[in-house]
């Protein structure tokens, strides 16, 4: 099999890793790639995001399967185009792909698939922020309507930083999504969905803020680990069932059905799971850790959702243990980031790529926010830290920053979901 990878960020990277993995792979390429890709996957040039210029690579490069990684090219109609010109496309539709590019469109769905989510309301006025900003509080959610590589949101107690993020997002012209706050852990659960199959992976938990203790702005995603040792056994039947399973049953409904990678980000709160929201695509960091985890050669996986042959596909194959990925951003992020910096230890085992180059003398430089995904593994969460963190220690970039605390609370026994008790 013939496998076009979309894409040039550390989820690339890691499907790129798994599927060199799978055995069925004849041929692998990435495009656009990045310097880490080059070492596994034929590198190939291409405007992610325009639809034509895939399908048309897809089909001069006589590509058996397309993974398309990032959102972007979702939303705009890449798996469209790919699946026109008669190739299999690991993707959903446009249509179905408006569950990440269109919050109210998402709320609007589990509306009607009764499923929990936070109350919500639609701002697209100045003149209607402030007596909306009224009804939620005091703890305020401000996001963008559409798609802000995660650094859309705003979550703060300071009703002014909310309001003037929702001043900025309007006075750009986008609508703005006000949320009641959830509270709880989270947890991201990926599942392949192929119209209303649903195969759920292991669920995760990510790290938005750019800090240790989650202190400063929201980033597309700082770290990751994975299984969730604190999480009651019953926690993905009880997520797939509630949550998953009718919202893919209402994009059939709606004749937009969904194929390939469903992403759920959740709250345990109080008073059960509640969606935050719908990613038509791999979350990035947590890729890379479910995918270290993963035994199931993943092209086939892909193969058969995107081909409508999910159902009979065999029971997916899981190492023991844990996985953890430590993020290392540029100088900068997530503001602009300094780009140009030497990188070394980039090569190093686990070392995944994002934001890198290679320049014509053969150095690996910066070239992006986040710049590279560490990944350890181990047969416990501590264990798997450990791992992550002394690589971690053997890649310099100069100015790169890092959060120390990704897992710790969860490794050290302090992170629990609400008991059924405590929901009655």
């Amino acid at each position: 099999m013939r496998v076009l990878v979309i894409g040039s960020g550390a989820r690339e990277h890691a499907l790129v890793l798994a599927a060199s993995g799978d055995p069925t792979v004849t041929a692998l390429a990435c495009a656009p790639g990045n310097a880490g890709t080059a070492a596994m996957a034929e590198q190939l040039g291409v405007e992610a995001s325009d639809p034509e210029a895939v399908a048309a690579l897809a089909k001069s490069w006589q590509a058996d399967l397309v993974v398309v990684g990032p959102e972007v090219p979702l939303v705009a109609g890449v798996a469209d185009a790919v699946r026109k010109a008669g190739i299999a496309c690991f993707g959903p539709s446009a249509a179905a792909a408006r569950i990440e590019g269109s919050k109210a469109f998402a709320k609007d769905v589990m509306a009607a698939a009764n499923v929990p989510t936070a109350r919500c309301e639609v701002v697209d006025n100045p003149a209607r922020l402030d007596a909306a900003l009224g009804r939620f509080g005091p703890t305020w959610v401000v996001k963008d309507d559409g798609l802000a590589a995660g650094k859309g949101v705003v979550v703060t107690t300071d009703y002014d930083v909310a309001r003037k993020h929702a001043i900025m997002l309007l006075d750009g012209g986008h609508p703005v999504l006000l949320e009641s706050y959830l509270d709880g852990p989270e947890a991201s659960l990926f599942c392949f969905v192929d119209g209303s199959t649903v195969v759920p992976l292991l669920p995760a938990q990510d790290f938005k803020r750019v800090g240790d203790d989650d202190a400063g702005p929201n980033t597309g995603g700082m770290g990751a680990y994975a299984p969730l040792p604190w999480a009651p056994e019953n926690l993905v039947g009880e997520l797939v069932e509630k949550v998953v399973q009718p919202v893919a049953d209402e994009l059939v409904a709606r004749d937009a059905p969904f194929s390939g990678l469903l992403y759920a980000g959740l709250a345990l709160t109080s008073e059960g799971p509640q969606v935050i929201e719908f990613n038509c695509r791999f979350g990035d960091p947590e890729t890379q850790v479910v995918l270290a985890l993963l035994r199931t050669p993943i092209a086939g996986l892909m193969h058969a959702t995107a081909t409508g042959k999910l159902a009979e596909h065999p029971p997916l194959e899981w190492a023991g243990g844990a996985a953890v990925t430590v993020v290392i951003a540029a100088d900068g992020y997530p503001g602009k980031p300094r780009t140009g910096d030497v990188i070394t230890g980039a090569e190093l085992e686990g070392v995944l790529h994002a934001g890198t180059r290679r320049r014509d003398d053969g150095a690996v430089v910066s070239a992006g926010g986040r710049v590279l995904s560490v990944v350890g593994t181990g047969k416990t969460l501590k264990s798997a830290r450990k791992h992550a963190y002394e690589t971690v220690e053997k890649v310099h970039l100069a100015g790169s920053h890092h959060r120390t605390d990704i897992a710790l609370k969860a490794a050290n026994g302090e992170i629990g979901a609400p008991t059924a008790k405590q929901r009655a």
